[in-house]
């Protein structure tokens, strides 16, 4: 018992007494300060997923875009590839069709010299003819055989013209 009449043994006393006293309303402030304080860093944990899953979502739909222009592209490229091979087989058509045409003009042509030249040769050989009868008949034939021949000529005049 003695050591309860000792002074430092009432400081002791008094300080924990103080200290029990204190503890409760700083125990109080110090949990009330940590419990913002976690509700601070939980709003910002929420708004960091939040966040998250906006920008997940912003990215999935620009993959989901660029699959849908890379298929447009793709597309794009097969149809532009087709009009390439049609108008490449119209070119090669129209080319084949203009080379008959011209293939057949120049027959045709061709066919008309060959014509023309047997006409030429014709129209020679009748001149050719005619001159050398008219020279054989000046030649051989007389006046009154001459008469003859051009008085059977005009007998059958009527009936070659109708």
């Amino acid at each position: 018992m003695a050591a309860l009449q000792t002074p430092e043994f009432w400081v002791a006393v008094g300080f924990l007494l103080l200290m029990g006293i204190l503890a409760k309303p700083a125990l109080k402030a110090i949990t009330t300060g940590l419990d913002g304080r976690a509700e601070k860093i939980k709003a910002s944990l929420d708004e960091a997923a939040s966040l998250r899953e906006e920008l997940q979502s912003l990215l999935a739909d620009y993959q989901r875009r660029q699959r849908d222009a890379t298929r447009e592209v793709d597309e794009m490229l097969a149809n532009a590839q087709a009009e390439v091979e049609r108008t490449a087989k119209e070119a090669a058509d129209a080319l084949a069709d203009s080379l008959k045409r011209r293939e057949q003009l120049a027959l045709d042509k061709i066919a008309q010299a060959e014509a023309d030249a047997m006409q030429a040769v014709r129209n020679t050989a009748i001149e050719v003819a005619v001159s050398a009868t008219q020279r054989v008949l000046t030649e051989q034939l007389d006046d009154a055989a001459a008469a003859q021949l051009i008085d059977s000529a005009i007998a059958e005049l009527p009936a070659k013209l109708h």
